[in-house]
């Protein structure tokens, strides 16, 4: 990507960073990114919900959540570029941020392969070309495994009370696809769709997935689900590590490997 390409998601024209920069992000996938960009010192302020790279990222100031940040405490930080994902963002938030002076870099990653425009944004506009080229060559390979998959419909839940799952338009569904796990409940309407729960919906699922974020499943819950449902083995029941399935960015690279690891042992 040439400094003439730097285009966002939303189509916004960024130029690249000249001077010094001050980067707040919004987002936490992104927040690990830019360690993986070698940006940590660049990073002047964060979400309560950044927790990545554990040890090194807790001394970066917090302006709030993804959604409720404070305005007044994230330009006090004086940023040049505020990061934000359109899932995760409120346009409104959004475009106050931009209102304020700061260049707002605007996300939003559908599929793994989204990713590589997204390195080679973050590489052109802070001078990281050579590292988010490693980032690029080594999703690249990940992406190139040629397994063969069996198909699986599989109910991926990420709440409960309500139960609620994802659609088939967004980054979860897609990593999941790529190891032939086909997600169920889709609503066009919704990318996070509440569940009606059912013997009917269990009977053509072959696989429940309990994600550990945002509401952390644990066993007891698995045990309680098979208790009120009666699943007695069919579908199966499976933890799963939501980070690896939900975070984009440099986190990818390493999902994909979890992923082909987990979907191997569902083979056994």
């Amino acid at each position: 990507m040439s400094a003439d390409d730097l285009i966002d998601a939303v189509g916004n024209r960024h130029a690249s960073a000249q001077g010094p920069v001050r980067i707040v992000s919004l987002v936490p996938s992104l927040t690990e990114l830019l360690f993986a960009l070698d940006l940590q010192d660049q990073l002047v302020g964060r979400t309560a919900f950044c927790i990545e790279p554990a040890g090194r990222i807790e001394a970066v100031p917090v302006v709030g959540g993804t959604k409720t940040f404070e305005l007044d405490k994230l330009m006090a930080l004086k940023p040049t570029h505020v990061l934000v994902n359109v899932d995760e963002t409120p346009k409104a938030l959004a475009d106050q941020i931009s209102a304020a002076g700061p260049a707002v870099v605007v996300t939003h990653p559908n599929t793994p392969a989204d990713n590589i425009a997204l390195y080679q944004l973050f590489g052109g506009l802070f001078q990281r070309h050579d590292l988010a080229g490693d980032l690029v060559a080594a999703l690249e390979r990940e992406l190139r495994r040629t397994t063969v998959w069996p198909e699986r419909k599989v109910l991926y839940l990420i709440w409960k009370r309500p139960w609620m799952t994802v659609s088939q338009d967004t980054y979860i569904a897609s990593m999941l696809s790529m190891f032939g796990m086909q997600t169920q409940c889709h609503d066009p309407a919704r990318r996070y769709p509440e569940v009606a729960m059912d013997a009917a919906l269990l009977a053509k699922t072959d696989l429940v997935l309990f994600s550990t974020e945002p509401f952390p499943f644990a066993a007891k819950h698995r045990d309680a689900f098979a208790r009120e449902f009666q699943t007695d083995g069919r579908p199966q029941l499976r933890a799963i590590d939501g980070k690896m399935v939900s975070w984009y960015g440099s986190r990818t690279i390493e999902g994909l490997r979890y992923l082909h690891a987990f979907t191997t042992q569902l083979e056994n």
